[in-house]
């Protein structure tokens, strides 16, 4: 998965393509705070049903 650096860098692209793939994700899923990075995977993970490894490589492939 790319490192946090880059997820903060390129979230509102990453942002919108998660949602047009998943429309069950709304904003406030997605919120993106200062240093809860690992709390906001955590509610993508809870919200999609997937994995950590699956996770990853979704967003990695986006």
């Amino acid at each position: 998965m790319k490192n946090t650096t880059e997820l903060k860098g390129n979230w509102n692209e990453i942002k919108g393509k998660l949602k047009q793939k998943f429309a069950l994700l709304t904003d406030d899923d997605l919120l993106l705070a200062e240093g809860k990075e690992d709390e906001l995977l955590g509610r993508i993970q809870t919200k999609l049903g997937k994995t950590k490894s699956e996770l990853q490589e979704i967003i990695s492939d986006l």
